[in-house]
């Protein structure tokens, strides 16, 4: 169990640390008066699954909490 965490725990890192990245190179394309729309949406649908990814994995980490 401890294994399983500390895997999603380095899972999570990564996908935190690419999320940040995209918005870094997302606002650096948006910043030029000649962009690549396309790129830029790719981009951003990419954020957005990591974001789910990062939601799962948040939700995976948290103990069960029975009401």
């Amino acid at each position: 169990m401890e294994e399983d965490l500390a895997a999603l725990e380095a899972r999570l890192f990564q996908l935190l640390s690419e999320h940040r990245d995209l918005d870094t190179a997302i606002a650096r394309l948006s910043d030029h008066a000649i962009t690549d729309q396309l790129h830029i949406q790719r981009l951003k649908k990419r954020k957005l699954k990591l974001k789910d990814e990062i939601a799962w994995i948040e939700s995976r980490m948290l103990p069960d909490i029975i009401a």
